[in-house]
């Protein structure tokens, strides 16, 4: 990766997740998603600048990350995961749980 030095006060919360990758190919797509989020912030204008993007490219930077996500879905369903929910999270991150409930329908007392 020569040319690409790491910014030393780039102290932002998502450079400390816990990483578990299926593949190198699943490496390289989160990296890609990454870099491509990051170029996103970088060159999105301040409210009532004009874009630097032109929509085609706006458009083709949206279809690259729809591909990025269906191409790591399949990898993680590839690889046993479950779907989306083995992506990388924040090493702070609470766990999510679900809980099903019952509710009873209260019968009509005439």
């Amino acid at each position: 990766m020569s040319g690409i030095i790491p910014n030393s006060h780039h102290t932002r919360k998502h450079h400390i997740m816990s990483t578990n990758f299926h593949s190198k190919e699943h490496q390289i797509l989160a990296t890609l998603r990454k870099v491509l989020s990051e170029v996103v912030r970088d060159t999105t204008p301040k409210p009532g600048r004009p874009n630097a993007l032109k929509p085609q490219t706006v458009d083709n930077v949206k279809l690259c990350f729809q591909l990025i996500t269906s191409r790591e879905k399949e990898i993680i369903d590839e690889a046993g995961g479950t779907g989306m929910d083995s992506r990388p999270r924040y090493a702070d991150e609470p766990k999510k749980t679900s809980q099903v409930v019952q509710f009873n329908k209260a019968e009509d007392k005439d």
